[in-house]
């Protein structure tokens, strides 16, 4: 019972989706750090000097004082107090990399998509030769003129 489940589970492995699934989500953990890192580094400096020198990862709410009282001049400083915090500003940082993430996604699938050719639909109708109106493949009389077709 034990070999035979074995056995299942490394055929299982050994498909090709399996490996290509897994190198997907390697290849997608690490395009989100890079985005991450885009997106702290890069993206929300510029947007906080724009916003009167605003860093986004010290926005915050504090909702609990902790040990020490505050005012906490930083997110950091208030967690090693252990106040109790609603961080926005990471969330919002986060938002603008899920975003730019989804749009790089969209943009690979809508390049990949125009590579394929757009598939034709099954043909269903013909055409009357008589009356020159659509009816089905498998009609042997028009509906519309009533004609006998020829099979």
């Amino acid at each position: 019972m034990l070999k035979k489940f074995v056995q299942d589970f490394k055929t299982f492995l050994q498909r090709g989706n399996v490996i290509d699934l897994a190198v997907a989500f390697v290849i997608g953990s690490a395009f989100s750090a890079i985005v991450t890192s885009l997106v702290s580094n890069v993206i929300m400096p510029p947007i906080g000097m724009l916003l009167d020198r605003v860093d986004f990862s010290n926005l915050y709410i504090l909702l609990k004082q902790g040990t020490v009282p505050g005012p906490y001049l930083t997110l950091e400083a208030a967690k090693k107090a252990g106040a109790v915090t609603v961080n926005y500003g990471l969330f919002i940082t986060s938002l603008i990399s899920f975003f730019i993430i989804a749009l790089v996604i969209f943009s690979i699938v809508r390049a990949i998509n125009k590579l394929y050719p757009k598939p034709v639909p099954a043909t269903t109708t013909k055409t009357c030769p008589f009356c020159a109106s659509a009816i089905p493949l498998a009609a042997i009389r028009c509906p519309n003129c009533t004609s006998q077709l020829e099979s």
